[in-house]
């Protein structure tokens, strides 16, 4: 049986602004179909990390490799055609267009057509079928003629993930999907981020430990930009360091 190829490997990974190491020295395998979560106190360099990723920002040092390939010098639209998609902390939607429409240009980006823009959109049947399949499985079924500026927030961030998704992607990165949801909102988006394909690798950023410890298998934690300590989230929830150092206790709770 032939070796699998991971979704993405660090090696090494870097990122200076001038004097200051955003990112030192990362490194981190993803293998397809994980769930993985990245922690860390706020300023620990996660995503900063995420747009080194993603083409965002470029590394200052190491290297970066998606499915194999190294991708270290490739913009975010060629890495997106690799297979890579996000979600940012701030939502990236066409507030003036409709839910359906955001989606449907999501999903044409990688689409072979994507230059037959004299047509419109809404005459590809199947790029429209596809992207109703998207909204009623990201719970906003009936609101696909909405405004996208008119969604609560939660409805919003909700149609950031199935913007991710348009384009199938094999890795998806998620930066803090749950941040400013109510409770009621954050188990919303929760149920709807466990029925991603199983297939589909899913790094995670996200400041609620038991959402975290919760959707993923293997946990990292940054500290000051260096990985602190990578391994199953059981392993990582007992590691006294980050008892100490992330969750600011020293008790025998593991906040999975």
């Amino acid at each position: 049986m032939a070796d699998v190829v991971p979704a993405l490997v660090l090696e090494r990974v870097s990122r200076r602004f001038g004097g200051l190491t955003a990112v030192n020295a990362v490194s981190l395998v993803v293998q397809p179909g994980e769930r993985h979560a990245l922690i860390g106190p706020n300023g620990a360099g996660k995503t900063t990390l995420f747009n080194l990723i993603s083409g965002e920002l470029r590394a200052t040092d190491g290297r970066v490799r998606l499915f194999g390939e190294d991708v270290t010098s490739l913009p975010p639209h060629t890495r997106a055609a690799r297979g890579i998609a996000r979600t940012f902390q701030i939502t990236r939607l066409f507030p003036q267009l409709s839910v359906l429409e955001n989606v449907l240009l999501g999903c044409q980006a990688l689409d072979g057509r994507k230059f037959t823009m004299y047509r419109r959109l809404l005459s590809h049947a199947d790029l429209v079928e596809k992207a109703e399949a998207l909204i009623t499985r990201f719970g906003l079924a009936g609101l696909g003629g909405e405004r996208a500026k008119n969604l609560s927030y939660g409805d919003q961030r909700k149609l950031e993930v199935a913007l991710s998704m348009a384009g199938q992607p094999r890795l998806l990165l998620l930066d803090e999907p749950m941040a400013g949801l109510s409770s009621v909102e954050s188990r919303s988006m929760q149920a709807i981020l466990q029925k991603i394909d199983a297939s589909i690798a899913v790094l995670l950023i996200e400041h609620d430990m038991d959402m975290a410890f919760a959707f993923a298998e293997r946990v990292t934690v940054l500290a000051q930009g260096s990985v602190l300590v990578t391994g199953h989230k059981d392993e990582v929830g007992a590691n006294r360091a980050v008892q100490e150092i992330y969750l600011g206790t020293t008790g025998e709770g593991s906040g999975a």
